[in-house]
């Protein structure tokens, strides 16, 4: 890769996280590049429509150009219109959010989302496109309950460890706290978390198989006042029969490798 492309790509990435935006000194600082060339690549960047100043030598913001990418992108792969359907019964039935997340090589992103009508408290609604923590996530560990230790410790380990500070105060730390989930995961064929990624919230998922192979995971996901253990319990077969169903269904979607409904 191209030094220039690399440098044009970390920018992007560490925006992303930066939804108020960043001034050009600090990018350059943090992203170890030279403030000339990091203005450079700003000025093309913004050139082209994928960054704005928030005014006149002001900040730098992401703009919605990329999300637009990826979502034409979904839309044409057919993924999102097979799958909304199928989410939008589940969080009828269930009264929460329900997300469904794909598997693309070493990353699982949510794609999709259908909001149940389950009271008017706290709602669990994290940004679409995000990649999901690995160690910390009901949907993190629904894919990772499908291989094995070794390959689940090494995607974790990459990604890194989420802490209480920054996810919820039961959120594991080290490889024997996250076994643990895993291995009780993989008895129940789902995975349900309490107080892991968020304080006060909870969550189950399922993976969505096809071939034997993890495509995606379907997630349920609320406050804990509502969507206790039992709850939890209770509506996993709901959400198994949803993942099981799901999976056959993404085979017409050109993401998991074949063309979708109506395109050829």
């Amino acid at each position: 890769m191209s030094l220039a492309l690399d440098r044009g790509l970390s920018l992007l990435e560490h925006l992303a996280g930066h939804p108020d935006g960043l001034p050009l000194a600090l990018m350059a600082s943090e992203l170890d590049i030279p403030l000339g060339a990091c203005h450079r690549l700003l000025a093309e960047l913004q050139r082209r429509g994928y960054v704005r100043q928030a005014r006149r030598q002001g900040d730098y913001l992401l703009t919605t150009k990329l999300a637009s990418l990826g979502l034409g992108y979904l839309s044409s792969a057919g993924t999102v219109d097979i799958a909304q359907p199928l989410l939008q019964r589940l969080a009828q039935k269930s009264g929460e959010l329900v997300r469904f997340s794909i598997v693309d090589e070493d990353r699982l992103t949510w794609v999709a989302k259908a909001q149940g009508t389950g009271g008017q408290g706290l709602r669990y609604d994290p940004d679409m496109g995000m990649d999901a923590r690995l160690s910390c996530t009901a949907s993190g560990h629904a894919w990772l309950l499908t291989m094995s230790d070794e390959r689940a410790l090494e995607l974790v380990t990459r990604q890194g460890f989420g802490t209480p500070a920054e996810y919820g105060p039961d959120a594991p730390t080290t490889v024997q706290d996250l076994l643990g989930f895993l291995h009780a995961a993989r008895v129940q064929g789902y995975a349900m978390i309490d107080q892991v990624f968020a304080p006060g919230m909870s969550a189950i998922a399922a993976p969505v198989m096809r071939r034997r192979e993890a495509i995606g995971v379907i997630s349920i996901a609320g406050p804990r006042a509502r969507l206790s253990v039992a709850r939890m319990r209770e509506l996993a077969p709901v959400l198994l029969a949803a993942a099981a169903e799901l999976g056959p269904l993404c085979n017409a979607s050109s993401l998991f490798g074949r063309p979708p409904l109506g395109k050829g």
